[in-house]
């Protein structure tokens, strides 16, 4: 039988409601997972906390060099189901989609939170890559405890963050965050490939970790 994953991706279109700094999903970060899950026979499907079009962050795009390659998922942003409208339980996994706009809509979505503490307590895949994790921040299992605590994991770090010239933009720092909460933060070069796996978190530090999450993801799941 054919294995699902879900793909979660932000609707938020600017930074801190600043009309002068857009931004949205990192398009390789939906893009790469999406063909290399598809490549590897699952369903996959796409989905935001609003549902609708998905704005894409323009410096994800810049070079154009992947825009042939990514033109389908490109057109499934254009229109995505309402992360809260799909049946979670179908799913063998989520894979939440990074870019500067996933910290402002992730974290605190009632429905990415209860889907998150289903899958881990039924012992199902979870996994992000570079802000994708801020649907980590203070989320909770029904037990009361933080979602993350004692999972090792790495996401966007501080270096990162200031390195991009956004640590004052963002509502809190994503490392620092996850780290309070009592994760095990494992930080890797910056801009570099750096994929964590513990327990049935699969989490990737930046846009260069995608297809390696995804790809520890598609071994989990075979």
């Amino acid at each position: 039988m054919s294995k699902s994953v879900l793909i979660m991706v932000t609707n938020a279109d600017t930074i801190a409601g600043n009309k002068n700094k857009p931004t949205g999903v990192w398009l390789s970060e939906a893009a790469e997972p999406y063909i290399a899950f598809q490549g590897a026979g699952f369903k996959v499907d796409i989905a935001s906390p609003k549902g609708g079009e998905v704005p894409i962050d323009p410096n994800s795009v810049e070079n154009g060099n992947d825009d042939e390659k990514f033109t389908e998922v490109t057109k499934l942003l254009q229109n995505t189901p309402r992360i809260g409208d799909l049946v979670y339980e179908n799913y063998d996994a989520i894979f939440l989609a990074g870019g500067h706009g996933a910290m402002f809509d992730f974290p605190g979505d009632a429905d990415i939170q209860n889907i998150m503490a289903y899958f881990k307590d039924n012992g199902r895949v979870i996994s992000a890559v570079c802000h994708g994790p801020a649907a980590f921040a203070n989320a909770k299992t029904k037990d009361g405890k933080y979602l993350v605590d004692g999972i090792k994991l790495t996401a966007f770090t501080n270096e990162e963050e200031d390195g991009a010239n956004l640590s004052e933009d963002m509502p809190f720092m994503l490392q620092t965050k996850l780290e309070e909460n009592g994760a095990g933060f494992v930080k890797g070069a910056a801009g570099e490939e750096n994929v964590v796996s513990s327990g049935n978190f699969v989490t990737g530090q930046n846009p260069a970790s995608s297809q390696a999450v995804a790809e520890a993801v598609i071994n989990r799941l075979r």
